[in-house]
C-alpha cells in the first residue's frame, strides 16, 4: 500500500491510485463500512482518506513472526494465513487470492481485500531502512556462505548465481513518488530477492535434491527470509519527501 501512502501526502492523485495498486487484476473490497457487498476497490479506498500517511503501515507476518498485527483474533489470524496486511490505528486490510476459471476454461486471480476493524491499534516497533538494509545485506552473506557449504550450485545453479547477482541491483525505480533513494534501493533489493526465494524453495526436477537436503537449505534461507520481509516492511513504510 506504498501507492496509498504517498497519495494521502498528497503526491499522487486518487485517480490513478486504484490502476496502479491493481494492475492486470481485479481488486475487490469486502465488508467495509457503509457497504452490503463486495466493492471494487476504487470504492474501498475512501477508508484511507482522514488517515496520515505515517499511520498506514505495511505488515509481512509470518508464522512465530506477527509483528505489526495486533493479539490474537481474528484478523491476525487472517494475516498470518495471507502473509499480508495493512494496517491502520482504526483497522486493517488482509488480501485474499481467489482463483477462478472463465466458462472457456480460463484460469484468472481476482484479489479480495477484507476490512477488519481494531481499537486504537499502534505498532510497537518499526526498522528503519537503513537497519532493514544492514540486516538484508548480513543475512545475504551468512545464507550465501551456508548455500556454498551445501553445494547449491551443483543441485540449482540458477539459485547460486541469483544470490551473487542480488549484491548490487541497479533498479530503484519501484515505489512512488516521495520514497528516498535508499528506500527505493532497499524496495528494489527485497523485491528481487523474494523472487529469488521462491524459486529457492522448490525443489529441482528430478528429485536432484533429497528430503535431508530441503531440510538444510530450508535452515539456511530462513533467516534471509525474514530479513527480506523486514526490509520490504521498511522501504514501504520509510517516511514520506514531497
Amino acid at each position: 500500500m506504498s501507492w496509498v501512502r504517498a497519495w494521502r501526502a498528497g503526491l499522487v492523485p486518487f485517480d490513478e491510485l486504484a490502476d496502479e495498486i491493481a494492475a492486470d487484476e481485479e481488486h475487490l473490497v469486502a465488508d467495509a463500512p457503509g457497504t452490503w457487498t463486495d466493492v471494487p476497490l476504487p470504492q474501498g479506498l475512501p477508508l484511507f482518506a482522514k488517515l496520515h500517511p505515517d499511520d498506514i503501515r505495511l505488515v509481512l507476518p509470518a508464522p512465530g513472526d506477527p509483528r505489526g498485527l495486533p493479539g490474537p483474533g481474528e484478523l491476525t489470524g487472517a494475516a498470518l494465513l495471507a502473509g499480508e496486511a495493512v494496517m491502520t490505528p482504526a483497522f486493517g486490510v488482509v488480501p485474499q487470492v481467489r482463483q477462478h476459471t472463465s466458462g472457456s476454461g480460463v484460469e484468472f486471480e481476482t484479489v479480495l481485500w477484507r476490512f477488519f476493524g481494531v481499537d486504537d491499534h499502534r505498532p510497537v516497533f518499526q526498522m528503519g531502512a537503513a537497519e532493514a538494509e544492514a540486516e538484508l545485506t548480513h543475512a545475504l552473506g551468512e545464507t550465501t556462505a551456508q548455500l556454498t557449504k551445501l553445494d547449491v550450485a551443483q543441485w540449482k545453479p540458477e539459485l547460486a548465481g541469483a544470490l551473487q547477482a542480488l549484491r548490487r541491483p541497479e533498479s530503484t525505480a519501484t515505489l512512488p513518488p516521495g520514497f528516498d533513494p535508499r528506500a527505493r534501493r532497499l524496495f528494489a533489493r527485497a523485491s528481487v530477492l523474494d523472487q529469488v526465494l521462491a524459486l529457492a524453495g522448490t525443489n529441482s526436477p528430478g528429485g536432484a535434491i533429497n528430503g535431508y537436503e530441503a531440510q538444510q537449505r530450508d535452515a539456511a534461507l530462513r533467516p534471509l527470509m525474514s530479513a527480506c520481509r523486514q526490509a520490504l516492511v521498511a522501504a514501504c513504510n520509510s517516511p514520506l519527501h514531497a
